[in-house]
């Protein structure tokens, strides 16, 4: 089971912020997660290599963001759980939507999915009631119709496909699974993308092989459990 990358051990969520030193790069700043032996590593390092999705991304030609996104979570720079997923959900979509024939030039999105998803801290499905997974999803959307603070419907359509991937993922219940989530944000925008932008991604309900990994896995209770059978989403 994957927890902490220094030892092994759970990890445990504080109420408040209080400033740690990154166990890796010895950076201090203000976090709620750590291990239960007082070990944290900072977003930065946890993330290490996370720009190899730029050649898978660039390189691909599936229409399917699902089997996209679980290529990325194959590559070594990937956990189980972390911040990672907050840019690889929107690049996984962002890919699939130009293989779908969208209109984008996705090395620049890319660029621009990687800074806004990084900027999405690791917990904020706990600590800020929005999956960082649904957010990314809704940076997608921003992204790929060019969505400013001033754009009328753009603006409305990025914040509606935030909301979709995040009552998916709520409706599935706690606690997190970040492969989990990612699917279900991807999932909610498919649907989205045909309904509103009119092109049509590859939909395909993953079934998870990632459970061994997940020390809080829900079972039977995940819409992707093998033991579940066959999902319909």
């Amino acid at each position: 089971m994957e927890e902490c990358l220094i030892c092994k051990e759970p990890l445990e969520y504080l109420l408040q912020d209080t400033v740690m030193e990154c166990a890796i790069c010895h950076k201090q700043e203000p976090s709620k997660t750590r291990c239960v032996k007082g070990h944290y590593v900072c977003s930065d390092c946890h993330t290490q290599g996370m720009d190899s999705i730029f050649g898978l991304c660039l390189s691909e030609t599936s229409t399917d963001p699902v089997a996209i996104v679980r290529r990325m979570m194959d590559l070594p720079f990937c956990h189980m759980h972390g911040p990672e997923h907050h840019v690889m959900v929107g690049a996984a979509l962002l890919t699939a939507y130009k293989n779908a024939g969208g209109p984008l030039d996705l090395e620049n999105a890319l660029c621009e999915m990687y800074s806004r998803g990084k900027a999405v801290p690791g917990g904020a499905c706990g600590f800020w009631g929005a999956c960082g997974a649904g957010i990314s999803a809704g940076q997608f959307l921003a992204i790929a119709t060019a969505s400013t603070p001033l754009a009328r419907t753009p603006w409305g359509l990025s914040n509606q496909m935030t909301a979709r991937a995040l009552d998916s993922i709520g409706r599935a219940g706690g606690p997190r699974c970040c492969k989990r989530d990612s699917f279900l944000a991807i999932l909610a925008a498919v649907d989205f993308v045909r309904a509103h932008l009119g092109v049509e991604l590859t939909r395909i309900v993953p079934v998870c092989s990632y459970s061994t990994h997940n020390s809080q896995c829900i079972g039977k209770r995940c819409p992707f459990s093998a033991a579940r059978g066959q999902t319909h989403l």
